[in-house]
């Protein structure tokens, strides 16, 4: 026995690492069954699982080249950090991109561009610019709304986000006078310090959910009562990511304050189902969203990811018929989003934003109901040119989800799902989210706003436009293949965006906020 003792304990580090590897051979060999790479190749077969397992740090980080990384770029993500933090987000010796790749994106800047005059509201704020028009006019809803802000933070729910980054995210948007969607996860009090909040929920119905799973009026008009901040209210229909098929949260993430705030089980799964139990077909969702408006006095909108037309086309027949219906329409892109998704889903299913947006977008125009609604762009929109290219098409605001994120310090690192993310966003860890420092993320997230605001500004000033409602689809071109095949929007895509009444920025100035009623930027 105690020769068997000495010989342990003069054992070298080389010696205990011979053992630990014996031991891990012998039971990859004789015991386990599930993997046949480290049982033919014991020890060895590890590391294949482990560089795999790292395989997208390494391609970010050494592999891929600056622009051909998805869902972000490295180009993309720098300009977002860079813009967040205040840093020089400028690019020297040209554009290192394809400009004549398919899809790229071409401004036509003007010869002289727009002077602004000297009681312009840009300069004393270079980042001021609110929507221009007003959602609920539309349907005179009793308490219409003036989004400050064209740039806002995307429906992302808490559960989804951890409480730390949807709390950097409210405080973000109140510094930067956007607005923040709360995902369908239910008003959280991470959603309350003092942000506007557009309260969105889905098929679970959280946080206006019954006894039976159901749809409350009661809860609805209670939240509602409670919280003034509350701007406007969401019916999501689907998302980008996984349009008909419902959200799933997993049960790792459900903590106790989760589970208070959804009504649902601690640990356990939450399945949303894909449709909706308070209405089943067109005229129902109609009703329905007249009943949400009438109880709250609040604009009611729809959000959806595009495909098939004819109940769209259904939709838009009987808001003329009835002159009732949504106030506004979030289209999210088939690209995906922040939710976790089969690849089948992600990859095929729905439309991309450009392709979605038009399709929807010219329906409602050749019904004549394009400029009384409020159209809303959700799908990697959140860089300037591409929210110029978005304006032109006619979206009247954009929403960002993924950019909002990296503004508070996501990585890309695209383990979401799995309640392991690194940066602490996407993640009910605690130790994980104890990194994230809310003053100092919020601070950040509006600086990406203002950021994003100044240059889009810019932009349209290049463009000889005083505001970005006024681009035109003339204005910005698509490239196909040489100059020659290149088109401008209203080519590419067979329609001309309607034009958005604009008396300029010191009207909206005059009118953003005048009591709980911004006025009309339509005249008498």
């Amino acid at each position: 026995m105690n020769s068997f003792l000495d010989f342990f304990s003069n054992l070298s580090w080389w010696g205990w690492l011979f053992i630990i590897l014996a031991l891990v051979a012998i039971r990859d060999v004789f015991f386990q069954k599930k993997h046949t790479i480290s049982h033919n190749y014991p020890i060895f077969g590890h590391l294949r699982y482990l560089l795999e397992s790292i395989g997208p740090e390494m391609r970010q980080y050494f592999v891929a080249n600056n622009r051909e990384e998805l869902p972000f770029n490295r180009i993309e993500r720098s300009w977002i950090y860079a813009s967040a933090k205040k840093e020089n987000n400028y690019e020297g010796f040209g554009t290192d991109r394809d400009i004549y790749k398919h899809q790229h994106i071409f401004i036509n800047n003007a010869m002289m561009a727009f002077k602004l005059p000297e009681d312009h509201p840009n300069h004393v704020d270079k980042t001021f610019l609110p929507c221009a028009k007003v959602i609920g006019e539309f349907h005179k809803r009793r308490k219409p709304f003036r989004p400050a802000s064209v740039i806002n933070v995307s429906a992302m729910s808490f559960g989804s986000l951890s409480a730390k980054a949807i709390e950097s995210l409210n405080k973000g948007v109140k510094i930067a006078g956007a607005y923040h969607n709360t995902g369908e996860g239910g008003l959280s009090p991470h959603h309350s310090h003092g942000g506007d909040v557009i309260f969105h929920f889905g098929t679970g119905y959280f946080g206006v959910r019954d006894e039976h799973g159901g749809f409350s009026m009661e809860k609805m008009i209670k939240l509602v009562e409670s919280n003034p901040f509350i701007r406007a209210i969401e019916v999501k229909l689907s998302q980008g990511a996984k349009p008909g098929k419902g959200g799933v949260l997993p049960g790792a993430k459900i903590t106790q304050e989760i589970s208070d705030i959804r009504g649902v089980p601690v640990g356990k799964d939450v399945l949303s189902p894909p449709n909706h139990k308070a209405f089943s077909n067109i005229p129902e969702m109609v009703d329905f969203i007249e009943k949400i408006a009438e109880a709250t006095g609040l604009p009611v909108g729809i959000k959806a990811a595009i495909g098939k037309l004819e109940q769209w086309e259904e939709l838009a027949d009987v808001m003329i018929t009835t002159g009732k219906g949504p106030d506004f329409i979030t289209v999210d892109g088939g690209e995906g989003g922040t939710g976790a998704a089969p690849p089948s889903f992600a990859d095929h299913v729905s439309l991309p934003w450009v392709y979605g947006f038009s399709d929807l977008y010219k329906l409602f125009q050749n019904k004549g109901l394009s400029e009384g609604l409020v159209f809303i762009g959700s799908g990697k929109l959140g860089f300037p040119a591409k929210a110029a290219m978005a304006f032109a098409m006619g979206a009247d605001c954009i929403n960002v989800a993924r950019e909002a994120m990296m503004s508070i310090g996501c990585i890309q690192a695209q383990v979401c799902h799995t309640n392991r993310c690194p940066s602490g966003v996407a993640t009910q860890s605690k130790w994980l989210q104890s990194g994230i420092n809310p003053p100092l993320k919020s601070e950040r997230l509006a600086q990406y706003f203002k950021t994003f605001r100044k240059e889009l500004i810019e932009i349209s000033h290049a463009a000889g436009y005083e505001h970005p409602c006024q681009f035109t689809m003339s204005d910005i071109e698509m490239n196909i293949d040489d100059h020659s095949l290149s088109n401008k929007l209203h080519s590419t895509f067979a329609y001309e965006k309607t034009t958005v009444p604009f008396l300029g920025m010191q009207n909206l100035k005059d009118c953003l906020y005048l009591g709980n009623h911004p006025k009309s930027q339509h005249k008498n």
